[in-house]
């Protein structure tokens, strides 16, 4: 099977388990921070999709594809890009549904094992790169 027969299988699979919820993620110590929508679509405001939106830009304080912030540093204990992570952001759905904690620390209580978590854990450093790609290859 080829990448991209992976990718479209994983894109069908993704886009039919969440397309009725919408998921996002907040952070912080006590996940009080808005950090963005998870699966919204690229030119929704408050995507992490959306590379010109406050949470898919990567200049943003609240993004966590801003290598520089608390919420996208390798190093930051809030990042959910840190393998050591006390506080990654968590998931949570419009109806207030916890779906796990955004982490790459394995050692992380409550870990989310979602599909779309574990591609973001895997590409993460490609994604930040290509953002309306990724979205793509993801949802579409």
């Amino acid at each position: 099977m080829t990448i991209k027969n992976i990718f479209t299988l994983l894109s069908l699979l993704i886009s039919s388990i969440f397309h009725a919820q919408t998921l996002h993620l907040y952070g912080g110590s006590d996940q009080d921070q808005y950090l963005g929508c998870l699966n919204c679509d690229t030119f929704d405001k408050n995507s992490i999709w959306n590379s010109y939106g406050e949470y898919g830009n990567v200049f943003s304080s609240k993004s966590i594809w801003n290598a520089s912030s608390n919420y996208g540093s390798s190093y930051s204990t809030y990042s959910p890009w840190s393998s050591y992570a006390s506080y990654p952001p968590a998931i949570v759905d419009q109806d207030g549904n916890f779906f796990g904690y955004l982490t790459l620390n394995t050692y992380k209580s409550e870990r989310s094992e979602l599909e779309l978590a574990q591609i973001l854990y895997k590409y993460h450093e490609s994604i930040k790169k290509d953002l309306s790609g990724w979205y793509d290859k993801l949802f579409r």
